[in-house]
């Protein structure tokens, strides 16, 4: 991949600069009132991004993250549909692009033509201004919510929306990304709420006639029984300078926890089943936390079993499991 070529290493690039010219304490303070607005519960009628200087602090801070948990849900898509490759795709509340970037990665060989829909402005302005001649992609104000009509698409993207819209437009919102695309890929915040929105947009999908192609290993019932416990995974992020202001501490990475859901209109090969929780590595053993059509289970690996338990130790959380016979 070419350096101008769309993945983590070019967007933090890209990234790199941005806030000059804004002071540090400025932009700490922005980052400290979007996270106020973001863990908040009541659903916003507004844009959250009011201007350049919440913007900047907000592509700095969260851009990153967010690229790499779409990145992880759209992996997990291409390796249930492999020859699969969207042509059209729509970034519904994209703001400055970071599912965008993920999905050009994704697909770099040939990546989609995007369009990028947000409410924001400012958003929208940095976010073409970042793209430079990276990104193929179209830059759209539009309100996102319940009257949002998208154009017919290969693949709609909804990444960190969904907490901003109260439960009617959510439900409109998804329905009409389902009725608009071949494959819709939801990604939120992997917190016990973000998953309940994520359960109830596969809900939409799975009544809508759609496939679940990951992370379930089906399109059932979740089996978690609600309240008790909520799916989620984490993609190690590279923290910035700004990350490490805000937060404190001296770490060059955080966990991004998040759920998602891909759901699809054509044929998949969902994993047989999908690695929930983090492997507990013990002595000649590997306990795995698995989802499979038939629920969860727990799973033993140890030395015993030869080749697999190597696979066991180097796997992770959110992968699917058993490896494919020929990467044994």
């Amino acid at each position: 991949m070419n350096a101008s070529a769309p993945s983590a290493d070019s967007l933090r690039a890209a990234l790199a600069g941005l806030l000059d010219g804004l002071p540090p304490q400025r932009a700490a303070q922005a980052v400290d009132r979007l996270i106020a607005t973001y863990r908040g519960t009541t659903p916003t009628d507004a844009p959250v991004l009011r201007d350049r200087s919440d913007v900047a602090a907000y592509a700095a801070y969260r851009m990153p993250a967010t690229f790499e948990a779409v990145r992880g849900a759209l992996d997990a898509l291409r390796e249930a549909a492999p020859d699969w490759a969207p042509r059209t795709h729509t970034d519904v509340g994209g703001g400055t692009g970071a599912a965008t970037w993920a999905v050009a990665e994704a697909w770099g060989e040939a990546p989609p033509r995007t369009t990028v829909l947000d409410w924001a402005e400012p958003a929208l302005a940095l976010g073409r201004e970042l793209a430079g001649g990276v990104l193929d992609a179209e830059w759209r104000r539009e309100r996102i919510g319940g009257a949002l009509r998208l154009a017919d698409t290969d693949l709609v993207t909804v990444s960190y929306v969904l907490k901003e819209l109260t439960e009617a437009d959510r439900t409109s919102l998804v329905a009409e990304a389902a009725r608009a695309a071949r494959a819709v890929v939801v990604v939120e915040p992997g917190t016990p709420d973000g998953y309940e929105r994520i359960i109830a947009a596969r809900a939409l999908f799975v009544g809508a006639g759609f496939t679940v192609a990951a992370p379930c290993p089906h399109s059932g019932a979740c089996p978690i029984a609600p309240g008790t416990d909520w799916c989620h995974f984490s993609a190690r992020v590279s923290r910035s300078s700004l990350h490490r202001k805000v937060k404190g501490g001296s770490l060059a990475y955080e966990d991004e926890k998040y759920a998602y859901v891909a759901a699809v209109r054509f044929p998949v090969d969902p994993a047989a089943a999908r690695i929930v929780r983090r492997p507990q590595i013990r002595k000649g053993l590997v306990q795995l936390e698995l989802c499979g059509p038939e629920g969860l289970s727990r799973d033993t690996v140890t030395k015993r079993h030869g080749p697999l338990y190597k696979q066991a130790r180097d796997a992770e959380w959110g992968d699917p499991w058993p490896p494919e016979a020929d990467a044994l």
